[in-house]
């Protein structure tokens, strides 16, 4: 079996999926062709063989795979519920009856294949350095995409028609921290003097930037992140599919940040999690 035999509906998901991949899909569930690569991932069988194995056996499969089945587990895991806890604090969470809108979030395969490319995106985070003039002098500074404020100061020193990508990966950023690392950006990660910047370089308008700054940064990243996410898609010169995504987490940021919570507590973070550490 090979991802063109199964592909069906699949929008994209076959495409990332490596011969051992394919090889534990047929093992657990079979050769399954109507519905294609998607009615596999949600496939109990398959959910079993990926997540039920010791922790050394996650690198037999690749993270997209475990990404693209914990999401569609979570599909499952709404139809059976009303609500989602939410964290209110350190230790403390609170049930939020948002499991419909959760729910109609990933009746997408759109935006159940953002998600799992998002999450394999920041198995290997990029970082380096760059060049900007700055008082007459050429300066050196850092950038990581695990750091927003730093990442952010790529868009003054990139072509013009670099800078759509630059506020695709802002965006994602923004949604990976307050999705997975929620803990993290609650912590203080920012200070005034990053807030400041950050929606400075956001254009945010003046009026807004007190409101903004003052909220807690589980919000300013929601923000940030679907302002960042809407500038990608109105400077992007093609629109694809997937951009289209884009622009729809845009609109339901906070939906997509619910979801990825739910995904780390319950199926990616822990002790002997394989694919993320956490940001410093």
């Amino acid at each position: 079996m090979d991802a063109s035999s199964v592909s069906g509906h699949d929008p994209g998901f076959g495409e990332h999926l490596t011969g051992e991949d394919l090889r534990l899909l047929r093992s657990a569930a079979g050769e399954i062709h109507e519905g294609g690569i998607e009615a596999l991932l949600g496939d109990a069988r398959v959910f079993d063989a990926v997540f039920g194995r010791p922790a050394a056996g996650f690198i037999t499969v690749s993270p997209f795979l475990a990404f693209a089945v914990a999401v569609h587990r979570a599909a499952a895991d709404l139809s059976a519920t009303g609500y989602l806890p939410e964290r209110s604090g350190p230790r403390q969470r609170v049930p939020l009856f948002d499991a419909p809108q959760l729910r109609d979030f990933l009746s997408s395969p759109g935006r159940r294949l953002f998600l799992a490319e998002l999450l394999a995106s920041f198995t290997r985070v990029a970082s380096g350095r760059y060049r900007v003039r700055s008082g007459g002098r050429t300066r050196t500074r850092r950038f990581s995409e695990l750091d927003p404020v730093r990442l952010a100061g790529l868009l003054g020193a990139v072509p013009e028609e670099s800078r759509p990508g630059v506020y695709r990966r802002l965006g994602d950023v923004s949604l990976f921290l307050a999705g997975v690392f929620p803990g993290y950006s609650a912590g203080g990660a920012f200070g005034p003097v990053d807030t400041e910047r950050l929606l400075r370089l956001a254009r945010v308008p003046a009026p807004d930037r007190d409101s903004v700054a003052a909220a807690p940064a589980i919000d300013l990243l929601e923000y940030l992140g679907a302002r960042w996410y809407r500038t990608a898609v109105a400077l992007a010169p093609v629109r694809t599919a997937r951009l289209t995504a884009v622009g729809e987490v845009a609109e339901r940021f906070r939906h997509a940040r619910r979801i990825l919570n739910h995904l780390a507590d319950q199926y990616l973070l822990g002790p002997d999690s394989p694919w993320f550490t956490a940001p410093g």
